[in-house]
C-alpha cells in the first residue's frame, strides 16, 4: 500500500459548534456576508470571495481589525500587475503605533530565560521603554529610512528596539547572537545600519556565552555605525572597552528617561519596515524588504482570524531573531495578545523547559518548529501527563513539513482538544500562504487551508492547476505582504528572478506541494531540492516521513546525485548514539520506503553521518549537501548553525561508485 496517498477515514480534531461559532473567523464571515451582500456559507466560499474581490476583502481587514492610520480612497491600483500592484497607495500609517495601541497595567510581555529568570513587562512599561529608546535613536540622528540592526536574543529589549525603530519610520533588521562574524557582516554589511543594538552574551544549553569579542569585530566591520548599544544580558555592567562607539543601553536612554510620548511617524503603506535575509547557501544572503502596511494587515488577518487570537490570549513561538517568526510573533501585540518570550535551548530540563514555561504562564497559542515536535516524539515526552496545559487552544508548527506522526503526537501527548495549525509561507512574504483555521477539521498530515486573500494553487510545469498531484506552490494574484523589493537590486532583477522567472506574472514559491481530497495541502519539500530519478519528481519529505519512523534513526537528509547521465537518490542518516548502519538496517530502510512510498523513492546509496547541517532556523540544507557531494563550493556557510557538518559529506567513497 502506498500510504503517501492514503486517506484517513476521520479527522484528528473537529471544532465543536460552539467553539466555531465564537471564533473570530465565524464572526468575520457573518459580517462580510451582511456588509457586502454576498452568499457566504462556509470557509471555502469566504476564501473564494476574498481572492475574487481583493479590494473589498483587504479594505474589510483594515476596518474590521481597527488599523490606526489614514486609509485613503484607493485600496488597489494596478491590480492586474504582479509584481507592480500597489495596495492602499494614499494610506499613511505607523506600524509601531498599531502594536502599541494597548495601554495600562495589563501584561504585554513575559520573558523567561533558560536559567529560569522571569521578567514581566506591562503595556505601560513597554510604551515607556519604547518612548525613551525612540528618543535616543532620534537624538543619534536616526530618521525614516535609516537602518537599525539588532544582534540579540529573543528578549524584551529586542521588542523595544524594533518598536522604537518602527516608530521613527526607520528599518529594523536582525540576527541572532549565535551567528558567526562573517554571517553578521554578510547581512548587516549590505544594508549599512546607523545603530547596532546587541548584548554582551547569551545562554544556551547550560552555558553563558560572551559575544563581546564578536561584537567588537562586527562593529569595526560596519563603517556606517554611529553607535553600538549594548544590553547587559549576562552582566548588568559589561566591559565595553575595545568596541568602537559602544554605549550601554542605560547610558543610551538615560538622557531621555523622562520622555513619555512617542511621535509616531505615519508613512506610506509600502514604506520599508523590515529587512529579512534569505538563508540560502548559494551566495551572500538576499536582503528582502518588507513594507509596514502589508506586514501589519497580513499578521492581523493571520493572528485574529486564522489563529483565533482574542485580547488577553497568550502567544508563544520558539524563535530567534534570525528567523521571521520573531517578526510574526511581535505582531501579536496588535491583536491584543500577551507575548511569551523565551531564550535558550528548547531541550533544557530534559526537554521539559518549554512545557514548564507555557504551563506556568497559561499559554493559549504554542508555536514551535516541526523538528521540535519530532524530537519530543523521539524522546517519548508526554507533557499531557506531566503539565497542566488546559489553557492551550492552538498548537502551531512550521519550519519544515510536520510529519503525520507529529500530528498524532500532538493529539496523543500534548492535548486531544487543540487546533493543530501547521503553517507555511516564509521569510519571502513574512507570513503564510497556507495555515490553520478554527472552522475546519484537522486531518492527519495536512495543512488545513489556503490563507484568506491568498490565491494559492499547485501548478504543473506548464502552469496549469493540479488536484491530487504534486506540483509547484504558486500564488496567482497580488497580496499586500509581497516584498517591496530586494535591497540594492537595480531594476528588480534579483527579485524577479527569485519568484517570477519560472512563470511570468505568477509568484512561484519554491515548495513542492499537493492538494488533498479535503481541500488541505501537503508540502513535500522544496521544489529546488526535489529529486528527479528517471524523470519522476519526488519530494524529499516523502522519504523523511518513512525513514524517520524507524526507531534507530534520529534524522535524515536526501539528495539527488548526478550519476550515469541520470540522477540517483542518496540518503544520509544520523542514528541514535552508539548505533551503526549495517546491511540489515539498510535493508529495513529500503523496505520501509518501498512498501510505504514507491520503488522510485528507494535510495541507491544509504550513508551514515554523525551530523546533518541546518540553517539557524533549523531547516536541513539539502542544496548545500548536494553541492559538497558534487565537489562544488558552498558560498554562504555562515547561514548554517553547524557549518562544520558539511565536511562529513565530502569525498565519501560509497558515492564514487
Amino acid at each position: 500500500m502506498n500510504d503517501t496517498h492514503a486517506v484517513p477515514s476521520l479527522p484528528l480534531w473537529t471544532p465543536n459548534p460552539e467553539q466555531a461559532a465564537h471564533s473570530r473567523m465565524a464572526h468575520f464571515l457573518d459580517r462580510m456576508k451582511a456588509r457586502w451582500q454576498c452568499e457566504l456559507t462556509d470557509y471555502d466560499s469566504l476564501w473564494q470571495w476574498s481572492v475574487d474581490q481583493p479590494e473589498a476583502f483587504w479594505q474589510s481587514i483594515w476596518e474590521e481589525e481597527g488599523v490606526i492610520g489614514e486609509q485613503g480612497q484607493t485600496v488597489l491600483a494596478q491590480g492586474d500587475r504582479m509584481p507592480g500592484a500597489r495596495w492602499f497607495p494614499q494610506a499613511r500609517l505607523n506600524f509601531a503605533e498599531n502594536l502599541l495601541r494597548h495601554r495600562g497595567s495589563g501584561t504585554a510581555l513575559v520573558f523567561m530565560g533558560e536559567d529560569g529568570v522571569r521578567r514581566v513587562v506591562s503595556h505601560d512599561d513597554l510604551h515607556a521603554a519604547v518612548a525613551a529608546f525612540a528618543a535616543a535613536l532620534k537624538a543619534e540622528g536616526v530618521t525614516a529610512g535609516d537602518r537599525v540592526a539588532a544582534f540579540m536574543p529573543n528578549i524584551p529589549e529586542a521588542i523595544v528596539a524594533m518598536l522604537a525603530t518602527a516608530s521613527l519610520g526607520a528599518i529594523f533588521t536582525s540576527a541572532s547572537p549565535d551567528f558567526g562574524i562573517q554571517g553578521v557582516l554578510d547581512r548587516f554589511g549590505q544594508v549599512e545600519p546607523k545603530v547596532l543594538v546587541t548584548v554582551d552574551g547569551y545562554r544556551y544549553n547550560g552555558k553563558a556565552l560572551s559575544i563581546l569579542d564578536k561584537v567588537a569585530t562586527v562593529s569595526a566591520g560596519l563603517p556606517s555605525l554611529g553607535k553600538t548599544v549594548v544590553v547587559g544580558f549576562l552582566d548588568s555592567a559589561p566591559d565595553l572597552a575595545g568596541i568602537s562607539g559602544a554605549i550601554s543601553t542605560a547610558d543610551f536612554v538615560a538622557p531621555h528617561a523622562a520622555t513619555t510620548t512617542i511621535d509616531f511617524v505615519r508613512l506610506p503603506f509600502d514604506h520599508p519596515l523590515y529587512i529579512l535575509y534569505s538563508s540560502g547557501t548559494t551566495g551572500v544572503p538576499k536582503c528582502i524588504i518588507h513594507g509596514a502596511g502589508g506586514t501589519l494587515l497580513q499578521h492581523l488577518k493571520e493572528h485574529r482570524l486564522h489563529c483565533d487570537i482574542h485580547p488577553g490570549d497568550r502567544l508563544f513561538y520558539f524563535t530567534t531573531l534570525g528567523w521571521m517568526m520573531f517578526n510574526w510573533l511581535a505582531s501579536g501585540l496588535a491583536a491584543g495578545a500577551t507575548l511569551l518570550l523565551y531564550d535558550g535551548s528548547p531541550f533544557a530540563r530534559d526537554g521539559r523547559i518549554l512545557y514548564d514555561f507555557i504551563a506556568a504562564e497559561g499559554c493559549t497559542h504554542f508555536g514551535v518548529g516541526a523538528k521540535f515536535i519530532d524530537s519530543c516524539l523521539k524522546a517519548e515526552l508526554k507533557p499531557r501527563q506531566t503539565h497542566d496545559l488546559s489553557a492551550l487552544r492552538v498548537v502551531l508548527s512550521t519550519g519544515s513539513p510536520l510529519s503525520p506522526e507529529g500530528f498524532d503526537y500532538v493529539y496523543q501527548q500534548i492535548s486531544s482538544d487543540v487546533l493543530l495549525a501547521s503553517i507555511s509561507g516564509g521569510t519571502d512574504i513574512v507570513s503564510c500562504f497556507v495555515l490553520g483555521n478554527p472552522l475546519l477539521p484537522v486531518w492527519k498530515g495536512e495543512i488545513q487551508c489556503r490563507g484568506l486573500g491568498m490565491a494559492v494553487e499547485v501548478l504543473d510545469d506548464a502552469g496549469y492547476p493540479l488536484r491530487g498531484e504534486k506540483g509547484e506552490l504558486a500564488c496567482l494574484k497580488p497580496f499586500p505582504s509581497m516584498p517591496v523589493g530586494f535591497w540594492n537590486d537595480p531594476g528588480q532583477k534579483k527579485y524577479l528572478a527569485a519568484y517570477f522567472e519560472k512563470i511570468p506574472g505568477i509568484w512561484c514559491h519554491g515548495d513542492f506541494a499537493e492538494f488533498t481530497v479535503h481541500g488541505g495541502l501537503v508540502i513535500h519539500g522544496r521544489s529546488d531540492a526535489t529529486l528527479n530519478p528517471g524523470g519522476v519528481r519526488i519530494g524529499t519529505a516523502e522519504i523523511y516521513r518513512q525513514v524517520e519512523k524507524l526507531p534507530e534513526i534520529v534524522e535524515s537528509l536526501a539528495i539527488g546525485q548526478d550519476w550515469d547521465d541520470d540522477t540517483r537518490v542518496v540518503l544520509f542518516v544520523r542514528l541514535k548514539e552508539g548505533m551503526v548502519l549495517d546491511g540489515a538496517l539498510s535493508d529495513r530502510i529500503r523496505r520501509q520506503i518501498r512498501d510505504n512510498a514507491t520503488p522510485r523513492h528507494v535510495p541507491a546509496r544509504i550513508v551514515q553521518v554523525s551530523d546533518i547541517p541546518r540553517t539557524k532556523s533549523g531547516k536541513i540544507v539539502e542544496l548545500a549537501v548536494r553541492e559538497v557531494v558534487h565537489g562544488r563550493p558552498v558560498k554562504n556557510i555562515e547561514a548554517l548553525a553547524n557549518p562544520e557538518a558539511l565536511a562529513l559529506f565530502r569525498d565519501i567513497p560509497a558515492l564514487s561508485r
